[in-house]
């Protein structure tokens, strides 16, 4: 009877302590909820967004807003504008200009058709006393050099300094011509140029 007797209580003895390990890591947890220490702060700041706006005026009397009439081979018309970046807009990155002719005929897809040339001024232009020729009292620099009048997003580097420099300003003339070699399929010709310009905003940076 003692040899069935001892190995029961070892048994018991086992189950009560397993139980008591339990009870106690319960507790240990339960005690653990209620120590802590917190602290909280807040601040706020305002964010603003800036804008990119590219202004034009028709300049010197001789602006876009002239028909071209009237126009033989070897003739070229000159037209002023005036490109501004407004006092409220943040610098450009880009400056680019596209051109387009409204009617597909000869003028637009000649090898004699119209051609363009931008040239800049470091001042104004001025018509000239007499004649519809605009002189430049300043630096002239070429823009874009004579090509097809139908550009497509082509970048004006020249533009762009002007206009990110302290005066925010640049003084164009577009030139159209019509090709000495252009023959009597462009008599009686018309059709309308589209220029716009573009400004893109600067790279990004820390504020």
């Amino acid at each position: 009877m003692r040899s069935i007797s001892k190995p029961g209580r070892k048994h018991s003895v086992k189950i009560l302590a397993s139980a008591g390990l339990v009870i106690a890591a319960a507790g240990v947890a339960g005690l653990g909820t209620y120590g802590s220490f917190t602290s909280t702060t807040s601040a706020s700041t305002n964010v603003g967004t800036g804008t990119v706006k590219l202004d034009l005026a028709n300049q010197a009397t001789r602006g876009l807003d002239i028909a071209v009439t009237s126009m033989v081979p070897a003739d070229y018309a000159q037209r002023a504008v005036q490109l501004t970046r407004s006092a409220t807009s943040e610098s450009f990155g880009s400056v680019t200009l596209k051109t387009s002719l409204t009617t597909d005929n000869l003028l637009k897809t000649g090898s004699d058709g119209l051609k363009l040339q931008i040239d800049a001024c470091s001042a104004p232009w001025v018509k000239a006393a007499g004649s519809n020729d605009l002189t430049c009292s300043g630096t002239t620099t070429v823009v874009l050099a004579s090509g097809a009048a139908t550009q497509t997003d082509v970048a004006l580097p020249k533009a762009l300094a002007d206009l990110d420099s302290a005066t925010r300003v640049a003084n164009l003339r577009i030139q159209l011509s019509l090709p000495q070699t252009a023959n009597n399929d462009y008599q009686g010709l018309s059709n309308a140029v589209n220029v716009d310009f573009t400004a893109t905003q600067r790279a990004g940076q820390a504020q």
